[in-house]
């Protein structure tokens, strides 16, 4: 038996285990333990294997067994999700029980996906693509992720039938007899679908559980949003009397003897002025030309035993849900706000990370400790920022202690983020939208979050307590969960370049962090600043949690996890546990990988979740605000181009209006994909991304969930020349896709 004869019966064995998920060349070969050289043999036979049909690609390389899931050679079984827009979507292979890589695996291009929804199970069949490589159709779907839907009731033809948000579903189910139910035209309801719809989306039945409210009345939208994303509502009693339990045995007048006593080390929160619960607290020592760094960070883990009702519940969870008008926690408040809150002047139990560093930011050591503090002063983001505008002012207000520990931690924290971004790092920090509410609880305003300094100096310890706490645990050589942000895919780079090019900015290459960062760098504070933003993040791959060592790319980081936030985050819990066992000195702390894979799926999908009701509901309270402006101007940046008009991102709140190409000066417009622009032939108006307009609210439909308004004036002085450019005829096929895929992603903001 040859070289490659002998490895590919090795490789073939390995992806047969049951234990196998999928994996890149690289991660298989380190599980094969194969030398340099034959890692090489291994990618040529993995090609291979590729061409004979044996195995296919999943994104990213991913390397999957066809058949392996159902006996069958082109047969895959996994778990559907859904893209944002364009009808299409992506299969992880792998079923609810033996779930896989966290990534997206095959792609399921429009027209193949059977109307499988978000988390189905389904069966696909693997087949080459027109485009090169694999793709898949689904042919089955084996079981409903979710069969209860938000939705709004209407009588059609003396038919009561509801129309469901969240799914592609553009006709309506029907519901049955309803009479003697409190219903009225547009209600919103939640329902549960006994019968889906056919795959040409006509059909389907459900039974009305539970009448939310008028459509028209703002006040359900939390309600509705809850519902739809399957948000939980109170905390189940035995996880309640459970957490009780715990404040009752809970001593917060002494330091247990096991604990490390930084009672006396001077220590301060940085948090919203909102704020409810406190978990990190930072000190900062300069000692004989070096500095010692302390991140303290709420030991959430003492007070939530592994297996209990508590712990199951919080690991449903996986996330508390910030809300613009109320907080889903994970665990319950008597924790979150109480016990694990670093209050001022209370002791609490903490996990510290101590670094230890030189000038040159150099760790000379590091360590983590079971210890126990009493914070000094609570202080919020806009006290700091006026603190850093005007130290001396507030001596007096704050004593000098504190004044020094904030100057301190400010220099070394500013120090940290210049040479984080000087190595690789990329800054794509995105405001976050607050929005502002009278006193009935209806929208009166909105504003951005600004990252300002108080921000960046608490980022900065934050990411070093979360790096200090991966590599540790990676050069013990464990399996914990890591948090992963893989490399972007060339191709999205190569779409990335061509797209900065178009628009006029002269870059090379956007092969390299150091490229991407020069891109931003150019449209900071200018009107392209937003579609730049966004081209960049739609180029990267999404961040997840998981047990492989695969880094992190924006942040330039090989090892990170996250630890500095288990209240909120179920994945910082679990790294928490596994440092606690390593301090008790346990010789197998950690977890099977197959077990995190699992629960870092879980609750990679259960954060995307969270992110999608927030923003869905961020945007429907928007929309609101903004039915009562009808008429009234504002100022917007193009942020999506189509054939049949425009998406405008309006500055001041963060929301898209859909502008008509029949809104825009009379002209013959013709769409160019390459540059994403409308380029009128006639008239010589053109509208491009990134282009400054301003334009009128002209109507909101909440049903779609859409904001569309009028052209007023483009203020970007390329709409207002003749383009120069030889124009191609018309592609009406592709003018109809581009339609499509515009209601796709109206659908989309519905959901």
């Amino acid at each position: 038996m040859d070289v490659s004869t002998e490895l590919t019966d090795r490789l073939l064995r390995h992806l047969s285990m049951p234990a196998y998920r999928p994996s890149k060349p690289k991660q298989i070969a380190a599980e094969l333990k194969l030398a340099p050289d034959q890692t090489k043999e291994l990618r040529r036979v993995v090609k291979q294997l590729v061409l004979e049909g044996r195995v296919v690609y999943g994104s990213n390389h991913l390397v999957i067994p066809v058949g392996a899931f159902t006996g069958e050679p082109d047969i895959v079984r996994g778990t559907f999700r859904r893209a944002m827009g364009g009808g299409f979507g992506f299969v992880r292979p792998g079923d609810h029980e033996n779930e896989n890589e966290v990534a997206e695996h095959l792609f399921v291009p429009p027209g193949a996906t059977l109307g499988a929804l978000e988390g189905d199970l389904v069966e696909v069949r693997v087949r080459p693509s027109r485009k090169g490589g694999e793709e898949a159709a689904v042919i089955k779907i084996l079981e409903r992720a979710r069969r209860q839907f938000t939705g709004t009731f209407r009588m059609l033809d003396g038919n009561a039938t509801v129309l469901l948000d969240g799914t592609p579903y553009e006709h309506p189910v029907s519901v049955g007899d309803v009479r003697g139910l409190p219903l009225n035209e547009d209600d919103k309801v939640f329902v549960e679908i006994v019968e889906f719809p056919g795959e040409d989306g006509f059909g389907g039945e459900a039974v009305i559980l539970e009448r939310l409210g008028s459509s028209k009345n703002p006040a359900i939208d939390t309600l509705l949003i809850m519902r739809q994303f399957g948000l939980p509502d109170e905390f189940p009693e035995k996880v309640l009397n459970e957490a009780r339990a715990q404040a009752d045995a809970f001593n917060d007048e002494s330091v247990p003897k096991d604990r490390k006593d930084l009672t006396d080390l001077l220590t301060i929160t940085i948090d919203p002025f909102d704020a409810r619960d406190f978990d990190d607290a930072i000190s900062l020592e300069r000692e004989q030309g070096r500095w010692r760094l302390w991140v303290h960070i709420a030991d959430v883990s003492s007070f939530i035993p592994v297996g209990t009702a508590l712990d199951e519940e919080a690991k449903n969870r996986a996330t508390s849900v910030y809300l613009p008008d109320r907080v889903v926690p994970m665990i319950p408040e008597i924790i979150s706000n109480h016990l694990a809150s670093l209050q001022p002047e209370q002791i609490r139990l903490v996990k510290t990370v101590e670094i230890e560093m030189l000038d040159d930011l150099t760790i000379t050591h590091t360590e983590v400790h079971n210890a126990a503090i009493r914070s000094d002063k609570r202080l919020n983001y806009e006290e700091v920022d006026q603190f850093l505008a005007d130290e001396e002012r507030h001596v007096e207000l704050w004593g000098s202690p504190v004044c020094d520990l904030l100057s301190r931690m400010h220099k070394l924290a500013m120090q940290m983020r210049r040479a984080r971004f000087k190595a690789g790092s990329l800054s794509m920090d995105m405001p976050d939208t607050k929005l502002l509410f009278d006193g009935s609880g209806k929208v009166k305003g909105a504003f951005l979050v600004q990252n300002t300094e108080s921000h960046q100096l608490i980022e900065e310890f934050m990411l070093a307590g979360n790096q200090a706490v991966a590599t540790w645990l990676d050069d013990m050589e464990l399996n914990f969960l890591h948090r992963i942000h893989e490399a972007p895919q060339r191709r999205k780079l190569r779409a990335l370049q061509i797209f900065v090019r178009d628009i006029g900015l002269d870059v090379g290459s956007v092969e390299s962090r150091f490229e991407i960062q020069k891109v931003l760098d150019l449209v900071v504070g200018t009107p392209l600043e937003q579609a730049v933003s966004f081209a960049v993040l739609k180029s990267m791959n999404k961040a997840v949690y998981g047990p492989q060592r695969e880094g992190h790319y924006a942040l330039d980081m090989q090892h990170y996890c996250h630890f500095t936030s288990p209240i909120r985050r179920y994945p910082d819990l679990t790294v928490h546990r596994l440092v606690q066992k390593l301090l008790e000195g346990k010789k197998t702390p950690d977890e099977p990988f197959p077990v995190l894979l699992k629960l870092g799926h879980h609750c990679s999908d259960m954060e995307r979740n969270a992110q999608q009701a927030e923003r869905e509901l961020i945007e429907l309270k928007l929309l609101h605000f903004l039915k009562k402006k009808i008429g009234e101007s504002l100022d917007a940046v193009v942020s999506r181009v189509f054939a049949d008009g425009i998406d405008a991102r309006c500055i001041k709140l963060p929301v898209d209006g859909f502008l008509p190409v029949t809104s825009l000066p009379k002209d013959k417009y013709r769409f160019e994909r390459q540059g994403q622009q409308l380029v009128g032939f006639r008239e010589g108006h053109r509208f491009r991304l990134g282009d400054l307009l301003t334009v009128k609210i002209a109507k909101v439909d909440l049903q779609e969930r859409q904001l569309f308004v009028d052209f007023v004036k483009n203020h970007t002085s390329a709409g207002e020349v003749k383009s120069k450019r030889k124009s191609k005829p018309t592609n009406s096929k592709y003018k109809s896709k581009r339609k499509t895929e515009r209601r796709s992603s109206k659908k989309r903001r519905k959901r």
